[in-house]
C-alpha cells in the first residue's frame, strides 16, 4: 500500500473521480466532503498527504491548510483551485502547502505532484531521524565509563556543554576524543546546527587554510571557482579541529584572528566574513612542550584551552573494560546479527591484563574481530589475538564467585580447560604431541579437544 491520502472537495463528482483515480494507483484514499470533517479525520487517523479545495462553505481548504500545518507540520497538502484564486493558492503555499493544481484537474498532473510531495515528506522524515539517531548515538551515556576518571569528565562536560566556551580535548590516539566533542554538540545549545569536523594532520599545510577559510577563484592554481571553507559550513554551530597540534604557526595566527574577531578572509579575498562557530580542538600532543619549544602559539594555546578534558588511557581505566567489552559484544552482535552472551570463563583476564595502546579503539576492533570468529554463545581464548594472549608471559583463569542466579559450569570448564591447552601449547612451544604429555593426554585425543574448542 502506497501513501495515505485525504481527499477533501464538496463537490461529490470530484471527489469520487479522484478517488477512484488515485485507488487504482494504490494509494490509500480517505475522502471527505466538507473541512470540519477533514479536521475530525486528522484528529484520528494517520495520515501522509492531503488534497483539499480551495473554496468550501464553512471550513475552506486555508483553514484546513493552517489546523494540518501547526498538528502535524510533515503532512504535505496539496490545494485544489479554479484560474479565478490562483493568486489565493500561491499565497497557500507560501502559508505551508506543496503545491497546488487548477480545475479542470488533469489526472497526470496530480500524480506527479503527489509523488514530488511524498518524496519531500520522506526525505523529511529520514532527516529528522537521522537526527535523533544522531542524538542518541552521542548521548553521555554512549561514552562508557564508570570509573572516577571518567565520572570527574562527564560532570565537567554537563556544566560545559550549554556553554559557547572553547574546549580542548587532550588523550592518546583511540581515546574517543571525537565522541566527546560530538556529546558536547548533540546535546547542547547548537545541537539543531551542523556539526563540522577536520583533521588538520591529514591535510597538507598548504591545503589546510583553503579547507578551513574557504578561497575565491583565482587565487592559486586550481581555484577554478569560489569555495566556502569549514568555518562558513559550520556557522551557527560547531567546528571540532582534530590534531591541532599539527597545524603551521602561519596558520595559527589566522585561527587566533577568527576566534578573537569572530571573522575570517577567504584566500585571495578582500572581504571579512562574520561567523558564529564554537570551537572544540583535540591532541595526542602536549601543547604545553610544543609552547614551550616555540612551535606552538601560547596566545592561541589559552584561547583553545578555556576549558580542559584530558580523556586517560584504557590501561589507566582497566575498571571500565568489562563494560566497554559488553558494549561491544552488544554493538557487534547486532551488526552481525550474532547472539553471543558473553566472554567464556578467563577471558576477561587477558583484556584487563593488556595495555591496550590503541586505547578503545584497538579494544573495539579485538571484540569485533572475536564476534566475527564466535560460532557459539560464549567468546572463547582462541578468538583473541595472540598479541594479548601473550601479555606479560602470564595465564590467567581465575576461578569465577557463583551469583546468585547461578552459572554456567559447563562454560567456565571449557574455559579453564582452554586456558590450560594454551598453556601447554607455550610450554611446549607448540609441539602438540609435548603439550598433550605435559596434560596427561594421548595426542588424538588433545587435537579432538582443540578442534570441539576451536583452538
Amino acid at each position: 500500500m502506497r501513501e495515505t491520502i485525504l481527499l477533501v472537495d464538496d463537490e461529490q463528482n470530484t471527489r469520487e473521480a479522484l478517488s477512484i483515480a488515485l485507488g487504482r494507483e494504490g494509494y490509500n484514499i480517505i475522502p471527505a466532503t466538507s473541512g470540519s470533517e477533514g479536521m475530525k479525520i486528522l484528529e484520528k487517523e494517520s495520515v501522509d498527504l492531503i488534497i483539499t479545495d480551495m473554496i468550501m462553505p464553512g471550513v475552506s481548504g486555508m483553514d484546513l491548510l493552517h489546523f494540518a500545518r501547526e498538528r502535524h507540520p510533515d503532512i504535505m497538502v496539496i490545494m485544489i483551485t479554479g484560474h479565478a484564486s490562483v493568486e489565493t493558492a500561491i499565497a497557500a503555499m507560501k502559508d505551508g502547502a506543496f503545491d497546488y493544481v487548477t480545475k479542470p484537474i488533469k489526472l497526470d498532473e496530480v500524480k506527479i505532484i503527489i509523488q514530488q510531495a511524498a518524496d519531500k515528506r520522506n526525505l523529511l522524515l529520514e532527516n529528522l531521524l537521522l537526527k535523533q539517531e544522531l542524538k542518541g548515538k552521542y548521548t553521555f551515556e554512549n561514552i562508557i565509563g564508570t570509573s572516577k576518571t571518567m565520572q570527574e569528565i562527564f560532570s565537567v562536560m554537563a556544566r560545559v556543554v550549554n556553554s559557547d566556551s572553547t574546549v580542548l580535548i587532550t588523550g592518546d590516539s583511540g581515546t574517543g576524543k571525537e565522541l566527546v566533542a560530538k556529546a558536547l554538540h548533540y546535546n547542547g545549545l547548537r545541537k539543531e546546527k551542523p556539526f563540522i569536523a577536520i583533521n588538520c594532520a591529514a591535510i597538507p599545510s598548504e591545503l589546510l587554510e583553503s579547507e578551513l577559510f574557504g578561497h575565491v577563484k583565482g587565487s592559486f592554481t586550481g581555484a577554478v571557482a569560489n569555495k566556502s571553507g569549514k568555518f562558513e559550513q559550520a556557522n551557527t554551530g560547531t567546528m571540532f579541529l582534530d590534531e591541532i597540534g599539527s597545524m603551521s604557526m602561519a596558520l595559527q595566527g589566522k585561527l587566533l584572528r577568527a576566534l578573537q574577531e569572530k571573522e575570517i578572509e577567504r584566500v585571495g579575498g578582500a572581504k571579512p566574513l562574520k561567523v558564529d562557530v564554537r570551537i572544540i580542538s583535540a591532541t595526542n600532543t602536549d601543547l604545553e612542550k610544543a609552547v614551550k619549544k616555540g612551535l606552538f602559539r601560547d596566545d592561541l594555546y589559552y584561547r583553545l584551552n578555556v576549558i580542559p578534558i584530558h580523556l586517560p588511557s584504557l590501561k589507566d581505566r582497566a575498571e571500565d573494560i568489562p563494560l566497554l567489552a559488553a558494549h561491544f559484544i552488544k554493538k557487534y552482535n547486532d551488526k552481525l546479527n550474532k547472539k553471543i552472551k558473553g566472554l567464556a570463563g578467563g577471558v576477561m583476564d587477558y583484556l584487563v591484563a593488556y595495555d591496550w595502546p590503541g586505547n578503545i579503539r584497538e579494544l573495539e576492533n579485538v571484540v569485533e574481530r572475536a564476534v566475527t570468529l564466535t560460532d557459539g554463545e560464549y567468546i572463547m581464548e582462541s578468538a583473541l589475538p595472540q598479541s594479548i594472549l601473550g601479555v606479560s608471559g602470564q595465564e590467567f583463569y581465575n576461578v569465577p564467585q557463583i551469583p546468585d542466579k547461578g552459572t554456567d559450569l559447563e562454560r567456565e570448564l571449557e574455559g579453564f580447560e582452554a586456558t590450560m591447552i594454551r598453556m601447554a601449547l607455550k610450554k611446549s612451544g607448540g609441539v602438540k604431541s609435548k603439550a598433550a604429555e605435559l596434560l596427561n593426554l594421548k595426542r588424538t585425543t588433545l587435537i579432538e579437544k582443540m578442534r570441539r574448542l576451536n583452538l
